[in-house]
């Protein structure tokens, strides 16, 4: 995972959703819930394309990490997870449940097919 100096969190997720990455998730209930279709998914359902790390320039605690997904029945979207001191602890301990062979080593958007 980088980190990500000059493009803001929002710039990509926009970038993203031009490519077809535009499904939104929330988690819930100790799964990653995608909105319109109201599914559950759990860590072994989801692939990471890409990430991108970020920490805030004028307040160091801004942190987060942007989730390119893709889910097991071909679901495209984003999660934004905010880290550091006031993370979503849950949230975080869901996406260290991710095998790792869910996570691509990929994470320049120019490159996503």
């Amino acid at each position: 995972m980088k980190k990500e100096l000059s493009k803001h969190e929002l710039e990509y997720i926009e970038e993203y959703q031009k490519k077809g990455y535009c499904c939104n998730f929330l988690f819930k209930d100790d799964a990653l819930l995608e909105i319109e279709s109201k599914y559950s998914y759990k860590p072994e359902e989801i692939f990471i394309v890409a990430h991108h790390r970020y920490e805030g320039m004028s307040d160091p605690e801004d942190m987060s990490i942007l989730y390119i997904i893709e889910t097991a029945d071909n679901k495209k979207g984003t999660y934004l997870l905010g880290y550091g001191p006031s993370a979503d602890l849950e949230a975080a301990e869901f996406f260290k449940d991710i095998p790792e062979k869910n996570y691509s080593t990929n994470a320049d958007i120019n490159k996503l097919t």
